[in-house]
């Protein structure tokens, strides 16, 4: 049972999503549960479904996949079980073989998988494993679902005696056919088959020529259906054998109803186990419509919803190609309450039910669209005030029905409740219903309830600008086109717009200043007040938004620019390299050709060549010179990569260890280390070398890393895959 009303789910539209979640169901219990999904009352109940839901989803990341639950219900069969003397059609047990086969599959995968799917694990430990019931079937039953010749001696006496008798009517038949056939007494189509059994078709004029019994006529008469008379003490011997084997099965098939009748709890505990795997399954499965996430449960009392949707309003939108506006909100003991106003048709009631639905789909292990940072707490209650509430039936009218409502509100509410109240403390006088409004909501505040309000109450606005934990929000609206942003703005009233929005819609202009006289200056004054500000805040953002649009195309103009110097610069090194080695080797020809015409005067080849000698030689240690120098820049680069990566490593280590130290302070119960097993591959804590392992004894583990091995403690060990 929930500790959630009704009401509070008919509110939200809770039924909606359960709808919608069980057509994701692949068995007819699994429907009816999604249907009848409700939040979960205890904390530890929550946290332990919503830790089924992470496991089955993480299922998705890992090489073994969770095997099929599908079944057909057994309900009617195990109601027939239970009743003392019934005996189960083969379908039946059909369908209880299925059964037992599917949740032995699921047993046996989460006890091999203990450390992957601990939870799954712990919830499939709660059914009894047994073969019993399974073996019992498939001796009487093969895997078409029909009686075994070998179900018992009798049976398969029985039916080679019908084989052989089949044998005897087709040879007999077969006989009288030819002989009558080559007497010229059958038609052209010879023989056809009346009430199962094989006749001769004979003309009218031949059907005294023909001995045997004549079981029937063809509609115009002209054919007569006789079944020969050799063939008709070997059928009749052949009716009584199928008569003794219709009596045999009867009497297996009670016997094994009598055997399995003890086992009929056990089935309907399978029916219930893969129920549940079918409704968690069904949850992944709907996640995926709306990107959904489970966000962390916070162990302090708050809501942060980052990138939240309303997921019934995201399916709808996603499905015509419409946008859809994420909001941030905050509930904590600095904003505890919120009081969103505004204009109507800008969105505070949605922002309301996103963020009870999301609650309540979280209390019932769901996921949510949300950003994964989000952080949510959990609620005993969830009290809610939405929408029409006058009660026809009741007589009471709008305001009376809430005022009913709000007395079990402030009777029921505590610092574990979250309330949302649409419209709050309208349906009465403005003045005297603003000022009751404003004393519940110090009631709530007292208590230390979290909540948000929506209302147009200018007291409750001023309460909320004076009061530490409750905080006034807006939803954002155009001031110029008067259209809804639908983003909500905390730390800032709302104006409700209320004589804009009536002179866009046609209102005469002296008729709404009229209007304006009739109600006190300070009031007008305050509500145009706010509304000033959301234009000025508007007319900021939008500013902001051009600005940091300039900013963008100066930084990708910076960027252009940048690369045209860069590609500038690099063709001029380019170039002066060039000009370089040109230089270099004109002096050289220079000093070539000041040899040659030496040469050429004194034809003294040894002083040629020693020139050329020295030059070559110069050139040779220019080089000598040049690669060294080459050489030790490379290495001072390499160093100082070396150094940089050194430092990087060191960093990432030392924030992995910080994290650890985190994790296992923050963290209750410290996670299970998983088995490993031969063939998995591993590594050393804090290593990054990846082995398999080849041998394991006594907790040591023999680790092969290809070009050696090595005898390591399996403690010291981490799984990075299984085998």
């Amino acid at each position: 049972m929930t500790n959630i009303e009704e009401k509070a789910l008919q509110d939200l539209e809770f039924n909606i999503v359960t709808q919608q979640l069980s057509e994701f169901c692949v068995t007819d219990i699994g429907k009816a549960k999604a249907q009848k999904l409700q939040p979960y009352s205890k904390q530890q109940q929550i946290l332990y479904q919503i830790d089924l839901t992470k496991e089955y989803k993480s299922s998705e990341l890992e090489d073994h996949s969770i095997p099929n639950h599908g079944f057909d219900a057994i309900s009617e069969d195990v109601k027939l079980l239970k009743i003392e003397g019934s005996k189960l059609e083969l379908l039946g047990f059909r369908r209880l073989h299925s059964i037992s086969v599917t949740t032995n599959i699921h047993l046996k995968f989460f006890h091999k998988y203990q450390p992957i799917y601990p939870k799954l694990h712990s919830k499939s430990q709660q059914i009894t494993y047994t073969e019993d019931a399974i073996l019992a079937i498939e001796k009487v039953v093969n895997r078409f679902g029909e009686i075994k010749d070998t179900a018992s001696n009798e049976l398969a006496s029985i039916r080679r005696g019908i084989n052989i008798l089949k044998g005897k009517v087709n040879s007999s038949f077969s006989k009288a056919l030819s002989r009558y056939s080559s007497y010229g007494y059958l038609s052209d189509i010879k023989e056809s088959i009346v009430d199962n059994v094989r006749v001769l078709a004979v003309p009218a004029m031949h059907k005294r020529k023909v001995k045997g019994s004549m079981l029937g006529s063809s509609k115009s008469g002209s054919l007569i259906y006789i079944q020969p008379e050799e063939t008709h003490e070997a059928e009749r011997e052949l009716s009584n054998l199928l008569y003794e084997e219709k009596e045999e099965i009867n009497k297996i098939l009670r016997e094994l109803t009598e055997f399995i009748r003890p086992f009929a709890d056990l089935f309907l505990s399978y029916q219930n186990y893969l129920s549940d795997i079918d409704v968690i399954a069904a949850k992944i499965k709907y996640a995926e419509l709306y990107n959904g996430v489970m966000p962390k449960i916070s162990t302090e009392k708050e809501i942060y919803l980052k990138e939240a949707y309303h997921p019934l309003l995201l399916i709808n939108h996603n499905k015509i190609n419409k946008k859809t506006y994420p909001q941030d909100i905050s509930l904590n003991k600095k904003m505890q309450i919120i009081v969103i106003s505004g204009p109507n048709a800008g969105g505070k009631s949605i922002t309301l039910k996103t963020v009870g639905l999301l609650q309540l789909m979280l209390q019932s292990a769901m996921m949510l669209p949300v950003h994964e940072f989000s952080r949510i707490s959990i609620f005993d209650k969830i009290l809610t005030d939405i929408g029409d509430n006058q009660s026809i039936e009741n007589h009471l009218s709008t305001y009376s029905y809430r005022l009913k409502n709000m007395r079990k509100f402030l009777k029921t509410c505590n610092a574990k409740t979250l309330f949302l109240i649409d419209e709050f403390g309208t349906g009465t006088d403005p003045e005297l219903g603003g000022a009751l409004a404003e004393t519940f909501l110090e009631v709530f505040y007292e208590k230390g309830a979290y909540g948000i309000i929506t209302t147009h109450y200018a007291n409750l606005k001023m309460m909320a600008n004076e009061e530490n934990a409750i905080v006034n929000a807006n939803m954002m609206f155009d001031g110029k086109s008067l259209e809804p942003i639908f983003k909500l703005k905390l730390g800032e009233a709302g104006s409700s717009f209320t004589f804009e929005v009536a002179q866009k819609n046609g209102i005469p202009y002296s008729l709404i200043n009229r209007s304006k006289k009739k109600v006190e200056r300070g009031k007008i004054r305050f509500d145009k007040s706010i509304a000033k500000l959301q234009q000025e805040r508007s007319k900021l953002a939008k500013t902001t938004s051009k600005l940091e649009s300039k900013a963008s195309k100066a930084d990708e103009e910076q960027k252009r620019l940048d690369e045209i110097n860069a590609k500038i610069q690099q063709k001029l090194e380019s170039y002066q390299e060039l000009y370089d080695s040109n230089q270099h080797m004109i002096r050289l020809g220079e000093k070539l050709n000041t040899l040659g015409l030496k040469y050429f005067n004194n034809k003294n080849k040894r002083q040629l060549y020693s020139g050329i000698l020295s030059i070559v030689e110069k050139e040779n240690a220019k080089r000598i010179k040049q690669s060294k120098k080459e050489e030790k820049r490379k290495q001072q680069e390499e160093k100082q990569v070396k150094t940089e990566v050194e430092n990087k490593i060191s960093k990432i280590r030392n924030k992995k260890k910080q994290l650890k130290k985190t994790a296992s302070k923050t963290e209750n119960k410290p996670k299970p280390k998983p088995k490993l097993y031969l063939g998995d591959s591993v590594r050393m804590e804090d290593g990054r070398a990846v082995g398999t392992i080849d041998k394991i004894e006594k907790n040591k583990a023999v680790v092969n890393y290809g070009a050696f091995t090595t005898s390591v403690s399996v403690d010291q060990l981490e799984l990075v895959k299984r085998k």
